[in-house]
């Protein structure tokens, strides 16, 4: 039996967070008596470590003060996931999709921005742990675009990279998944708009996360969520 890996992105790709992302960094920003960034700007970095994102955003060589941004993020963050009404929902779809593709035999993966503290908290509140055979977060590995998240979660689960897909909303995705020698699929609801997607090298684009049953061929199929 062939080996099949579908990995996902997190933060616009399954779970729509771009709302506490924006929140939070603008409070890091303030909090160093600094301009917060447009939304705009930041949806631009999502995906990238932290670090780096603070650094870019920043738009000087300030190392120093980019980690302190990156200090201040973590802390906005932690604050926000405590409120009664912190809510990061996964996007329509996504769930009922994981679910058949773990029926058919896929096994499913994740390379995130996130660290992995960050990323068992969303698994846990959405109750999707154990759903995935490899996690790979950005404190184990360099920041994508570079592949080594999908290069280790081929080795951890044995799946030639012919066989493998990402889907990730951004062009840091696509590009880490061509390097890695996987499919580059994007969707269209995330952070990075369509046509830079394109332009990175996407196979497709989903418009709705059903379709990439439809792409992968899967035989069962869920009801369109509206």
């Amino acid at each position: 039996m062939t080996l099949r890996l579908a990995i996902f992105d997190v933060d616009g790709t399954l779970v729509d967070s771009q709302a506490t992302i924006v929140g939070c960094m603008r409070a890091a920003f303030e909090a160093e008596g600094l301009p917060p960034p447009s939304p705009e700007a930041v949806r631009r970095i999502v995906g990238l470590t932290l670090p780096l994102a603070t650094a870019e955003l920043l738009g000087e060589p300030d190392p120093v003060r980019a980690e302190r941004l990156a200090e201040r993020y973590k802390e906005a963050f932690f604050a926000a996931r405590t409120r009664p009404d912190f809510e990061e929902p996964l996007f329509p779809g996504a769930r009922e999709v994981l679910e058949v593709l773990a029926a058919e035999g896929w096994l499913l993966g994740v390379a995130t921005g996130k660290a992995m503290r960050g990323l068992r908290a969303v698994l846990e509140r959405h109750g999707l742990e154990g759903r995935f055979a490899t996690l790979q977060t950005s404190d184990l590995h360099p920041s994508k675009p570079h592949p080594a998240m999908i290069r280790a979660a081929l080795a951890e689960t044995g799946c030639r990279p012919e066989h493998a897909l990402m889907v990730g909303d951004t062009t840091f995705d696509i590009l880490m998944a061509k390097a890695a020698g996987v499919a580059p699929i994007g969707v269209a609801w995330g952070n990075h708009p369509i046509p830079e997607l394109e332009a990175a090298g996407a196979e497709r684009i989903l418009a709705r996360f059903e379709e990439l049953l439809d792409h992968v061929g899967a035989r069962s199929a869920v009801p369109a969520v509206v």
